[in-house]
């Protein structure tokens, strides 16, 4: 069991059975929401009653909310300037131990990342309302008005792609959990408006964990742009998190339901403290028990590959691979015999030339991320002769314009109903979907969108 799967057991937030967070984020990715209303409803009320037990740092009175969003920035701007004056006198990161760990992170939070938006995504058949314009504008935003290299969920399975971290099977089931919750109160939004305004009050304010994570990936050599995009979006002075005070202010009631309404508000704020969070799973990696993990996940496949001629402590390797529970101790005869070197530099050990590179007898049994495991964990303490500078910028983004996604024939005479449809959290990033996004833009913008 890795320490995520223990974490998580730890921090249930429901009483649902294993795997059903999965299950309803899956259903809902695969556009079975029409069948699903009566299960997220359920499932959202119950997430519901588990948030209103928590601490609210809200502030009581709703007008003070544009104040207490320029605080809450002002304040993770300083800690942030703590933190990097500690790197720039030597001090270590404070997230990620190793590009491994950097790579975990990415896919733990995928479930997340790959919906981004989506609690929103209801308030689009609302376009003739003024009141939902600054949602509409910040749903269109997460999906980059349409725009391939800057729809967020395409910025972020690219970047899955690029370092072979994309999860291949079902993650522990919690973190699903925030997924699954983003997706119901998107296509319940209706039913659930001032939930889906609290969560989008609180999913809109720029966290600390957000600028360490950027400033640590780029450090890693991973390009950080998914994370610093959403720096800037998400300013206090203009951006999603003043435009979510906005929307709470604009369609906050001035009768009788405003008080019912307002606890419906700060309970779906509270959501976002449901599950895992993104520190949570920092603290959570262990790097040896991710690549014991790993071997015993790649042994159900390997046990029957290999020769009976190599042996080890008088054992086949098919041996070894058979014997559930066995990885731990494999790698220990791995280092005896000396096949491993820990703590050197990786190319020096057997083991590692046996799978890295295209003329290597193992080449691509290993995912780029089960590599980046295996390799952190034998160089452990060695470390390369040049040491890098954090503040080197590495990446460099190109502009990006509509050329670069060209427009389906007869796209731009769809219905309403059809361009509401293509822009669901799981249709907007496909070639369909950013088509239809940009039109949505477009007559948003102009003033021309009608049922």
């Amino acid at each position: 069991m890795t320490s995520l799967q223990l974490l998580s057991e730890r921090s249930a937030t429901a009483h649902l059975s294993t795997g059903a967070h999965y299950s309803l984020y899956s259903r809902l990715l695969r556009g079975q929401a029409a069948a699903e209303r009566d299960n997220v409803r359920d499932f959202l009320q119950e997430q519901l009653e588990i948030a209103k037990t928590l601490p609210s740092n809200l502030p009581a009175d709703l007008n003070d909310l544009s104040t207490w969003v320029a605080s809450n920035s002002h304040a993770v701007a300083e800690r942030y300037r703590v933190y990097l004056e500690e790197r720039r006198a030597g001090g270590p990161r404070q997230f990620f131990t190793n590009k491994a760990h950097a790579l975990y992170f990415l896919q733990s939070v995928a479930p997340s990342k790959l919906v981004d938006g989506a609690w929103l995504y209801g308030t689009v058949k609302h376009a003739e309302d003024w009141r939902y314009h600054g949602l509409i504008r910040t749903y269109l935003e997460e999906l980059g008005d349409g725009e391939p290299a800057l729809n967020h969920v395409v910025l972020y399975r690219n970047l899955l792609t690029e370092h072979d971290c994309a999860p291949i099977a079902p993650l522990d089931d919690a973190l699903y959990l925030q997924g699954a919750i983003q997706l119901g109160l998107g296509h319940l939004s209706d039913e659930f408006l001032p939930e889906v305004l609290g969560y989008n009050l609180g999913y809109e304010q720029l966290p600390l964990h957000l600028l360490i994570t950027a400033f640590e990936l780029s450090e890693l050599g991973i390009d950080p742009y998914y994370f610093t995009l959403h720096v800037t979006i998400d300013n206090a002075s203009s951006g999603h998190a003043q435009k979510a005070v906005q929307a709470v202010l604009d369609l906050l009631p001035n009768d009788d339901s405003k008080d019912e309404f307002l606890k419906r508000l700060r309970a779906g704020y509270l959501l976002n403290d449901l599950g895992i969070g993104s520190t949570d799973i920092v603290r959570a990696f262990d790097l040896e028990e991710e690549v014991v993990s790993m071997l015993e996940t790649k042994s159900t496949f390997g046990q029957h590959m290999h020769s009976d001629y190599c042996r080890l402590e008088g054992r086949t390797i098919n041996d070894w691979l058979a014997t559930p529970g066995q990885s731990r101790q494999l790698l220990s005869a791995l280092e005896d015999r000396g096949w491993i070197k820990r703590n050197q530099d990786p190319q020096d050990s057997r083991f590692w030339q046996l799978i890295d590179g295209p003329g290597a007898v193992m080449f691509g049994v290993f995912s780029g991320y089960e590599m980046q495991l295996l390799k952190d964990w034998i160089a452990g303490d060695w470390q390369a002769s040049e040491q890098s500078n954090p503040f080197r910028t590495r990446f460099r983004r190109r502009h990006v314009g509509s050329n670069d996604a060209p427009q389906p024939r007869n796209a731009s005479s769809l219905p309403f109903e059809k361009l509401v449809e293509l822009i669901a959290p799981d249709a907007h990033p496909t070639p369909e979907g950013l088509a239809a996004t940009r039109i949505y833009a477009r007559q948003l913008a102009q003033g021309s969108l009608t049922r």
